[in-house]
């Protein structure tokens, strides 16, 4: 497996550039931009990475014929082309490159906002056509004017940036702001209602979410200052177009400058028809350098993944960085080893799982938690489910009604670092913690509340007795009649004749028939077979 070369597929144009990127990392790489949805099926299911920009639709049908793959990558902010509930369930990873057409689409808007608050367009073609019209366009000063911004992420605040080097008053809306960063950005904090009321011109730059789409509806448009300039270049849809037209049509609304609509490509649309309207037709991120930029960015990020397991932008999955994803690798694979311990005996006894809590301490209580989280639930869950990874586990945690708690404890330990995984069923609770010894190797260390030090092993038998004389000889017995030989052994008990727990490595599978005469041994309260 460690000679496996990841296949990356291009389906849409992108800088040739990010091909090298591929190539020079290792990867193997198809362009095949245009391709009609039914021939991306055909090929898709021999690609682990599908990178895109807006045109390649990742539908569920799509996703529900691509067998290998692990990753899609989108080449720009939006993803809207991909079905992003699909690709989580069936464990892909979904990408953008937020920061790669950062510049470009904030510069955009600002264009957009000179470009209403003088009439720039209209200008241009009176004048072309050999009118002298000087005294009809009559603009308005951006000195001075309050602009409100809807949604103050990345792009916002490149915004918020450029207007105050203008002079402009900035108030922002957005529910994720804290108030730390609205003082860093220079920005006042407000709810929406205030900066509809306020602003002189509103810019959106959120994405579209059932929380955003409409926001600018009719009944906001009606609270908005008369005479407001809305400029949108982030998201069709955030706007009722109907509504805008009509408040555009009365002059409550002065004007719009729009480089997004709800159905793209957009060639007919009343808006169209109105003087005080500027239009562009989705060209925030349409800049050689954004286009060159938003290229390598998702052949980094795609390869870095495909490689390392490094997750960087991540719209559906915990992000790891390239160089914290090596450091997370052991401890990663000691929750997930950890978690599929905890699974399989779930499975075992048939339990319903209700909750499942994961506590840090040392070395593991400083890291990044949520990629550590993600791969114990992929353990504790893929025994008891079909087809769960890291990148669903949370979702499919989430969806059965287990609730799920991280606590990091910083306190000593008696270990340089120790995870303990607790599952609570409707048949009670489980608990086993480990931690890593000698060079990063996974380790046993506790098994409910009973100290057992123990490697993980490929097959292991996990046995619960009393703690009475005779036992350890009857069951070494039974595996050496059925041919088992038994490479390690670890005992623990919790006290002297009390509950006792046996873990044993072996070379061999443990059948159901071994199983059940391992059960009906005197003293056996449980036995199941692990496999790691």
């Amino acid at each position: 497996m460690s000679n496996y070369i990841p296949k990356v597929l291009i389906s849409d144009k992108l800088s040739p550039a990010s091909v090298e990127i591929f190539l020079n990392r290792g990867l193997e790489v198809d362009v095949r931009p245009g391709l009609a949805s039914p021939e991306l099926r055909d090929i898709i299911g021999d690609y682990d990475g599908l990178a895109i920009r807006s045109n390649t639709k990742v539908t569920r049908e799509l996703l529900d014929v691509a067998g290998k793959l692990k990753v899609v990558g989108r080449a720009g902010i939006g993803v809207d082309n991909v079905d992003l509930k699909a690709a989580t369930s069936r464990g892909v990873v979904v990408m953008n490159t937020p920061h790669g057409n950062s510049i470009t689409t904030a510069e955009h808007a600002i264009a957009m906002m000179f470009a209403l608050a003088r009439d720039l367009p209209e200008a241009t073609a009176s004048t072309k056509a050999g009118k002298w019209e000087k005294n009809r366009f009559m603009g308005v000063e951006l000195t001075g004017k309050t602009l409100g911004l809807i949604g103050a992420g990345n792009i916002g605040g490149i915004v918020a940036d450029r207007a105050q080097g203008l002079h402009m008053r900035v108030i922002a809306y957005d529910p994720f702001l804290s108030e730390k960063r609205a003082i860093e950005l220079g920005v006042e904090k407000v709810e929406l209602d205030d900066l509809l009321a306020r602003a002189d011109f509103i810019s959106l730059h959120t994405p579209l979410t059932d929380a955003t789409r409409n926001i600018l509806s009719h009944r906001a448009l009606g609270h908005t200052k008369k005479g407001v300039r809305i400029i949108n270049c982030a998201r069709g849809g955030l706007i009722d177009e109907a509504a805008l037209y009509e408040a555009l049509k009365s002059g409550h609304v002065a004007g719009a400058a729009l480089d997004v609509f709800e159905t793209e490509p957009a060639k007919d649309s009343p808006l169209f028809t109105l003087a005080n309207v500027v239009c562009t037709p989705h060209l925030g991120a349409s800049t050689s350098e954004a286009q060159e930029n938003v290229a390598l960015q998702v052949a980094e990020q795609m390869s870095d993944f495909l490689l390392t397991g490094a997750v960087t932008n991540a719209i559906n999955a915990p992000s790891v960085s390239a160089e914290d994803a090596p450091r997370l690798r052991p401890y990663m694979e000691l929750v997930q080893k950890l978690g599929a311990f905890a699974g399989q005996l779930t499975q075992a006894q048939e339990g319903v799982i209700r909750r499942i809590s994961i506590e840090y301490e040392g070395a593991a209580a400083a890291l990044n938690q949520k990629p550590l989280t993600a791969a114990a639930l992929a353990g504790i869950l893929t025994p008891v489910m079909a087809g769960v990874n890291m990148v669903n586990a949370p979702v499919a945690a989430r969806d059965h009604g287990i609730a799920v708690a991280e606590t990091v404890l910083e306190r000593a330990s008696e270990y340089q670092t120790l995870v303990r995984i607790s599952v609570t069923t409707d048949r009670g609770t489980r608990a086993v913690a480990g931690t890593l010894f000698a060079g990063n190797k996974p380790r046993l260390v506790e098994i409910k509340g009973i100290p057992v030090e123990a490697d993980f092993a490929r097959r292991m038998l996990y046995v619960t007795n009393h703690d009475k004389p005779g036992f350890i000889g009857k069951f070494g017995d039974k595996l050496a009649q059925h041919g088992i030989n038994i490479a390690t052994f670890h005992l623990g008990r919790a006290s002297q004749g009390g509950d006792a727990i046996c873990l044993v490595s072996v070379d061999e599978d443990v059948s159901e028939q071994v199983l059940r005469e391992v059960r009906e041994l005197p003293l056996v309260v449980q036995a199941t077979a692990l496999a790691f």
